[in-house]
């Protein structure tokens, strides 16, 4: 599932190459990804609307519509949004990537044009499991929805600060967090406490701190909890420079895979070599999810 790092790639992509664009047509084969409305009132509800901004929360994207309208959308487990364009399919490069399997299973296109130019732009969902999440409806109402106001801090926002992870950790060690869990490993995907990390960068962040995904929060120093701190938002930009990790079906929007699955140190390399201490790499469950990590490295 895209976490964090590969959804800030896409919005930002989106940002640059669609705000000011209007939806003039929407076709899909898959209308069940579309949630409380008929395949015929999303056509007719987000048709002529004029694409305003892309954002954020999580793993959640959002795109703001005109006439206070907002598309609310889930990648889930293989969801990622391809724009496409005249150039861009022109473009040897961008053909191939556009070309690759990962991008063949379009399920969702919006139409784009811009004022006073032909019909020259699509943005197309592809998903190959069709587990995906779209719905439309009045901005005040996406952001009121259940599952966004459950939503912990951001962990690339400014108020994540290391005051609010520790108050984070102070709260979870006295069982208030929605898992019940006590160990980092688990708390670190709790996205009711902090929204963004998955297994890649869970996995990645303990690493870094030499931290064992199943250390008790209480057991913590202050120093360990500063160190958690400053590795997740390093590790965290670090993907988002290097535009987030394909290990599986994640690409930009350009159909083009991330980077960061080059300088990974745990996460799937069961069986390898730990890059520091040449110590065999592990995998185990932690909260029904597998973690990776250095027996050795990570005490």
């Amino acid at each position: 599932m895209p976490e964090l790092p590969e959804v800030q790639t896409i919005v930002s992509d989106l940002n640059e190459k669609i705000v000011g664009y209007t939806i003039v047509d929407f076709w899909s084969d898959w209308p069940k990804a579309i949630k409380g409305k008929s395949l015929k009132e999303f056509q007719k509800e987000g048709v002529n609307r004029k694409i305003i901004n892309v954002r954020r929360l999580g793993k959640n994207i959002f795109i703001d519509l005109s006439g206070k309208k907002t598309l609310y959308i889930h990648l889930k487990m293989t969801g990622h949004l391809l724009v496409k364009s005249q150039k861009s399919i022109k473009s040897k490069a961008q053909k191939d990537y556009f070309s690759d399997r990962v991008n063949q299973y379009i399920h969702h296109i919006w139409y784009l044009q811009t004022k006073n130019k032909k019909l020259q732009t699509s943005l197309e969902f592809s998903d190959m499991r069709k587990f995906a999440k779209i719905v439309l409806d009045d901005t005040q109402k996406i952001n009121e929805l259940p599952e966004m106001k459950k939503l912990g801090v951001d962990l690339m926002d400014k108020n994540f600060t290391l005051k609010k992870f520790m108050d984070i950790l102070a709260k979870s060690a006295q069982g208030r967090s929605a898992s019940g869990g006590k160990q980092i490993g688990i708390i670190l995907m709790d996205q009711e406490l902090m929204s963004g990390i998955g297994n890649i960068y869970r996995s990645e962040i303990l690493f870094e701190v030499g931290i064992h995904p199943e250390h008790r929060i209480e057991k913590l120093s202050e120093k360990e909890i500063k160190d958690i701190y400053k590795c997740i938002k390093k590790v965290l930009a670090k993907a988002i420079k290097m535009r987030g990790t394909s290990d599986s079906d994640y690409r930009d929007t350009s159909g083009a895979p991330g980077n960061f699955q080059k300088v990974l140190k745990v996460y799937r390399r069961t069986g390898k070599k730990c890059s520091r201490c040449g110590t065999i790499i592990k995998r185990m469950t932690l909260g029904q999810r597998s973690v990776f990590y250095c027996p050795k490295c990570q005490k």
